[in-house]
């Protein structure tokens, strides 16, 4: 099946929101660029939306995507079915990660356009679930007024993320953190995207209402209601752990939003989370056997 991608022309906004007023509703919006992530054999698609999305289509959820990029760029077939507006953009977000011995150096090559929430069609600002998912920078840190999730997810990666004039990614200061992190429902970092400082994992947790962390093969520490509690990861074989945190956020947040419970989210994305880096690439999503494994693991 195609995947459905509308290109918001460059005429003036009202004309673009009638044009997208008969979008189909959907469960779970996620919003952020798609990026190549280059390789030496050329580039796969990347981005937190691309795994977020395919995460909750097989959670059974309806997902549309908002992002920005180059239409010419980009093969999302594997994204069959699933709605995709896009600001048209010359570029396409990319990043290459290159390893030097024990360290690991990223640099952005080029960015997308800025993505602005006026573009998100009326009835997708209902949407159950609206999932922020910045890879570098490209949207402002909290929804403006007339959006009206259940949930408001946010991943906070690529607002840590700053660059020289090289393109060269080092961490660096969210001054938006404690308004955005107060506004939004729930959060998921890594501890790479804080460079494992505790002192600023403890910030974030104290202006965060629940607030994921995960730590690769170590499992997931969150914080709620002043409490934290830890979910060691299976034991696996890990392959690739690229996406895995992706998978863990939008298996989290749909969790989340069914149960109200966070600790069973956190047991059930941490489950899911553990068995997708057991492949490689977009291979990494659960399959429905694995999702009904994880079901029954925290029940």
């Amino acid at each position: 099946m195609d995947f459905i991608c509308f290109t918001i022309p460059s005429f003036r906004y009202n004309h673009v929101m009638q044009k997208y007023t008969a979008t189909e509703k959907i469960d779970y919006l996620a919003i952020g660029h798609f990026s190549k992530d280059i390789h030496p054999n050329g580039f796969h698609l990347g981005g937190t939306v691309v795994y977020s999305a395919l995460m909750a289509r097989a959670l059974g959820l309806r997902v549309g995507i908002l992002s920005s990029f180059n239409a010419d760029d980009l093969d999302l077939s594997v994204l069959g079915g699933i709605p995709i507006i896009n600001i048209p953009s010359e570029k396409t977000t990319a990043f290459e990660n290159i390893s030097r011995g024990n360290r690991r150096e990223q640099i952005l090559h080029q960015r997308a356009t800025l993505i602005d929430f006026e573009q998100v069609p009326e009835n997708w600002r209902r949407s159950a679930i609206i999932h922020l998912a910045p890879i570098a920078q490209e949207m402002e840190a909290q929804l403006p007024a007339g959006f009206f999730p259940a949930l408001l997810g946010l991943t906070p990666q690529g607002w840590l993320r700053g660059w020289d004039d090289e393109g060269r990614v080092s961490p660096r200061e969210w001054l938006e953190a404690e308004a955005s992190l107060n506004h939004a429902s729930a959060a998921v970092l890594s501890v790479e995207d804080v460079e494992a400082d505790e002192e600023l994992i403890e910030e974030f947790s104290l202006a965060s209402r629940v607030l994921a962390l995960t730590e690769g093969s170590e499992g997931t520490r969150l914080y709620w209601n002043n409490d934290l509690r830890r979910f060691p990861a299976s034991p696996v074989k890990t392959i690739d752990a690229t996406g895995a945190g992706d998978i863990f956020a939008a298996a989290f947040f749909i969790r989340l939003h069914s149960t109200r419970d966070p600790w069973e989210a956190a047991r059930f994305a941490t489950c899911l989370a553990s068995k997708s880096v057991t492949r490689g690439w977009l291979e990494s999503i659960p399959t429905q056997e694995e999702i009904q494994i994880c079901q029954m693991e925290v029940l």
